[in-house]
């Protein structure tokens, strides 16, 4: 199948992809899946009810990646699906999703998706969801991402978490359970302008010894948007977490941080990080002598910041 150039604009911005691979993949546009293919150790098809995707990595895969994005174009469209990815043991792969819309209209366009992750024994995961809206309408673009991830024994995961520009309102609730000796970090990046507003909820369950998790928050809210960030490491056993929030404040803009640590046991071990202040002067001025303008300089800053 081709996509229009607009499309793959979209799938670009979310993917990085220039075109579209072969191997194992699902692209959803408007509520279709308009393209699924399967590869020899990634299997990649409907669930059990309809309602999405069910995606199962073979035991033993290494270094192999999964393509999952969703673009809605279609004027009001809202679109909900329900996907579940399972890495079964001992395999190593990169799960690689997102949402991008297009919206003209007057009428609000949305996503809503619903993820359950399971990484078993000895496997790693890298999953990347980013997020991304434009159009000239004055109708939203809505996103609003819902994930459950389990670890089990012995394994470990990444999540990286990116809202790139353009989405109005979205509110992301992740919760995760780490097992014995697993790790998880899950690194989220935050951009809003204008008069967007962002809602960040992460619970992470540290539910086995010498598990470990860290939670990092990058954002930046400029003009008259608005954010929350509230997560929570919660330790249930002799386990280590760490959580770090920061962000840069600008214009009219508002940020709410609400760090949280929860020890269910003595030998819990938490920690966290967070500060929220506007860039530094002195940045500015040392970018600005060497000739950006201050427009380019701010920028820089910005982009260096949410790497």
């Amino acid at each position: 199948m081709s996509f229009k150039a607009e499309d793959m604009k979209l799938i670009s911005t979310i993917t990085d992809l220039t075109d579209i691979p072969s191997g194992a993949i699902n692209i959803r546009v408007d509520g279709q899946a308009v393209i699924r293919n399967s590869s020899p150790n990634i299997s990649v098809g409907p669930n059990d009810d309809g309602t999405g995707l069910k995606v199962e990595i073979k035991a033993g895969t290494r270094d192999e990646a999964v393509h999952v994005p969703v673009i809605v174009t279609k004027a009001g469209f809202k679109d909900k699906v329900y996907n579940t990815f399972i890495v079964n043991e001992d395999a190593d792969v990169t799960i690689i999703a997102g949402c991008g819309i297009h919206n003209d209209s007057h009428a609000d366009s949305g996503h809503d998706g619903i993820h359950t992750i399971i990484v078993k024994k000895g496997s790693h995961m890298k999953y990347v969801e980013k997020h991304y809206g434009e159009g000239s309408g004055r109708g939203k673009k809505i996103l609003n991402p819902t994930t459950d991830i389990t670890v089990e024994d012995g394994a470990s995961a990444e999540m990286e978490l990116v809202q790139i520009a353009g989405v109005d309102d979205t509110l992301r609730s992740t919760i995760a359970r780490i097992h014995e000796n697993d790790s998880l970090k899950i690194t989220e990046r935050l951009m809003t302008h204008d008069d967007q507003r962002a809602e960040s909820l992460i619970d992470v369950y540290l539910k086995g010894t010498g598990g470990n998790a860290q939670i990092l928050s990058r954002a930046v809210a400029r003009d008259k948007s608005s954010q929350v960030f509230k997560a929570a490491l919660i330790g249930q056993a002799d386990a280590l977490g760490h959580l770090e929030c920061d962000a840069i404040i600008m214009d009219q803009a508002k940020i709410q941080s609400v760090p949280q640590l929860v020890a269910e046991d003595a030998q819990a071990v938490l920690t966290h990080e967070a500060a929220i202040g506007k860039i530094a002067g002195e940045q500015l001025v040392k970018l600005m002598s060497l000739g950006l303008s201050e427009e380019e300089a701010v920028n820089t800053i910005i982009e260096g910041f949410l790497k």
